[in-house]
């Protein structure tokens, strides 16, 4: 699904909520080079992984969250209108462009 970069945050936030420990969301710039990847751990404890001008991990909860993506988003989508957003369960991992 492709979303406005303005209704990322709040839209993320509000699936990371419903999601079970296990499952997570992948945030994708238009050409897939780049990515924030989130995996949600514990009811209220969350792994992302950076992927793209630069290589990070961080853990997070979901109070902090919200600054923790504002960040990501400008260092790994500077001139992006649009993010694709990626939902995987636990068997699954997000599908790679070939």
């Amino acid at each position: 699904m492709m979303l406005d970069i303005a209704g990322v945050i709040p839209n993320t936030l509000t699936r990371l909520k419903k999601l079970a420990p296990g499952s997570g969301l992948e945030l994708l710039t238009y050409k897939r080079d780049r990515s924030i990847h989130i995996v949600k751990s514990d009811d209220n404890a969350f792994i992302i992984t950076e992927s793209g001008f630069q290589e990070n991990v961080f853990s997070s909860d979901l109070k902090s969250m919200k600054k923790l993506l504002r960040t990501l988003l400008k260092r790994e989508f500077p001139r992006s209108n649009k993010v694709r957003v990626q939902e995987f369960s636990r068997c699954t991992q997000p599908e790679k462009a070939t």
